[in-house]
C-alpha cells in the first residue's frame, strides 16, 4: 500500500527532490511570493511536515527564478487590521513559523534572490544556513509598514549582528544587499545568481548526507541560543500584532498602494 504525500494538500508550496534526501520547497504564489492567508498558514505547518518525513535529512527553501518573497500580502494585512479573529489567527501563525523552524530537526538551507521581505524573510534568515544572492535586497519592513518589527528579528538578528547594528536595520527598515548581509553576518553566505541554486543543493546533499544525529543534535543544541531568546521574541510578535490595531499601518498600507511616503498620525499611541 502507497504511503500518502504528505505535502499534497499544500497550495502556495511547491515541492521537487534534488537528491532523494533532500526536499526543496518552492514559495510560489505567482505575485512575488507575497505571503497571503494561505502561505502564511502554510510556512507555519510545513516545518511539522518536515520534521516528521522519515524521506528528509534535509531541506532546501527558496522561490522561483526572480524572487524569494516579497512580504505579506496587502490584503491579509489588512484583514489582520480589520478581523481581530483574523488578528489572533495570525499571530498564532507567526508564531508557529519561527518556532516550528527552530524545531524542526532537518537542517534547513535557504537560497535567496530578487528580494527577501516578511515572512519569506523569516524562514530565509533562520534558515540554518543562509545564502543569498550578491544583489538579493534584504529589508524588514515592519517599521515603514506601521507595526513593531516582530517576525523574527527580536529573537536573531542582535546575536548574528550586533544589538547596534540590528537597531539601525529595524527602526529605520533600510535596505541590505545580500553581500552587505553575509559581510555584517546576518546571512551565512552570498554568491552569484548563477551559483545560488547548485551551491543550496550542494549544502543541502552534504547535509543529507552526513551523520544524522550529529547534525539534528548540533542543531538542536545551537538552537537553544534562540530559545533564550523566547520571551522577547514573544513580546515583540505580541507589540507587532496589538499594532495592527491601530492607525498606523493603514497609513503604511496606504502608502505603499499609493506610491508615496508616509504620513503619519500625529498622536502617538504610547
Amino acid at each position: 500500500m502507497s504511503t500518502p504525500d504528505p505535502y499534497a494538500s499544500y497550495t502556495r508550496l511547491r515541492f521537487d527532490r534534488p537528491h532523494p534526501k533532500v526536499l526543496r520547497i518552492r514559495l510560489d504564489n505567482g505575485r512575488m511570493n507575497t505571503a497571503d492567508h494561505a502561505m502564511h498558514a502554510e510556512l507555519a505547518r510545513i516545518w511539522i511536515d518536515v520534521d516528521a518525513d522519515p524521506t528528509v535529512n534535509a531541506v532546501i527553501v527558496t522561490g522561483n527564478e526572480r524572487v524569494f518573497s516579497a512580504g505579506g500580502d496587502f490584503a491579509m494585512v489588512e484583514d489582520l487590521m480589520d478581523d481581530p479573529a483574523a488578528r489572533a489567527r495570525g499571530w498564532k501563525e507567526a508564531r508557529a513559523i519561527v518556532y516550528n523552524l527552530i524545531n524542526c530537526n532537518k537542517p534547513v538551507v535557504s537560497a535567496m534572490r530578487g528580494v527577501a521581505v516578511g515572512a519569506g524573510l523569516v524562514v530565509g534568515v533562520l534558515a540554518d544556513i543562509s545564502i543569498a544572492t550578491r544583489d538579493c535586497r534584504i529589508i524588514d519592513g515592519h517599521t515603514r509598514l506601521g507595526v513593531a518589527a516582530g517576525d523574527h528579528a527580536a529573537i536573531i538578528w542582535p546575536l548574528l549582528i550586533g544589538m547596534a547594528r540590528a537597531k539601525y536595520y529595524l527602526l529605520l527598515c533600510d535596505q541590505l544587499l545580500g553581500q552587505e548581509a553575509a559581510d555584517i553576518g546576518l546571512i551565512s553566505l552570498a554568491v552569484d545568481d548563477a551559483e545560488l541554486d547548485d551551491k543550496a543543493v550542494e549544502l543541502a546533499t552534504r547535509l543529507a548526507t552526513g551523520a544524522q544525529g550529529a547534525i539534528r543534535w548540533t542543531k538542536h543544541a545551537l538552537n537553544n541560543w534562540l530559545r533564550q531568546m523566547g520571551p522577547t521574541f514573544d513580546a515583540s510578535l505580541a507589540l507587532e500584532f496589538l499594532g495592527f490595531a491601530g492607525d498606523e499601518p493603514r497609513e503604511g498600507v496606504a502608502s505603499h498602494r499609493e506610491k508615496r511616503a508616509p504620513k503619519w498620525p500625529t498622536e502617538n499611541p504610547v
